[in-house]
């Protein structure tokens, strides 16, 4: 941390300035905020939430083509957002394993849907399919599985 702000203070006043107009909301983490941003969520159920996101260009590699990092990220935002409890600490990620099916361009639209597949105690498993949402086509599908407090019976 101490580097960081090191670097930080080393900035020229150009530099400086850029880095202020980075999307920073004083609610949001700045990592999620920036990969989640224009992220919309469609539906929301006990045990489903599906969400609709427009892959931007601040997530593609290359090539054009979202990144496999933010597939990951997807699947670890969307598949925690399944079971979360209000209230409770935030569940942390135990496993995550991704299946990389096609890709995905800048601007394609997105359906990410995330479904609880169970829960015993404090561990859940979730399931996220990511598809385009015009062609079908799935991009990838993730597991997630996670481990947080239990909620209270009382």
């Amino acid at each position: 941390m101490e580097k960081a702000k090191a670097f930080l203070d080393k900035l020229t006043e150009e530099e400086h300035e850029r880095v202020s107009r980075l999307p920073f909301k004083n609610d949001f983490k700045f990592y999620e905020d920036f990969a989640l941003l224009g992220m919309h969520v469609d539906l929301v159920k006990p045990g489903l939430v599906s969400c609709s996101f427009k892959v931007p260009p601040r997530l593609t590699d290359g090539n054009g083509n979202l990144a496999s990092g933010a597939i990951a990220n997807l699947v670890d935002e969307v598949g925690a957002a399944v079971i979360y409890v209000e209230g409770l600490p935030m569940n942390v990620s135990v496993d995550m394993s991704m299946s990389y099916l096609s890709t995905a361009k800048l601007h394609d639209e997105l359906e990410i849907t995330s479904r609880l597949l169970g829960r015993k105690g404090g561990y859940s498993g979730t399931l996220v399919l990511i598809k385009n949402k015009t062609t079908g086509e799935v991009i990838a599908e993730g597991r997630h599985s996670l481990f947080g407090k239990p909620a209270s019976k009382m």
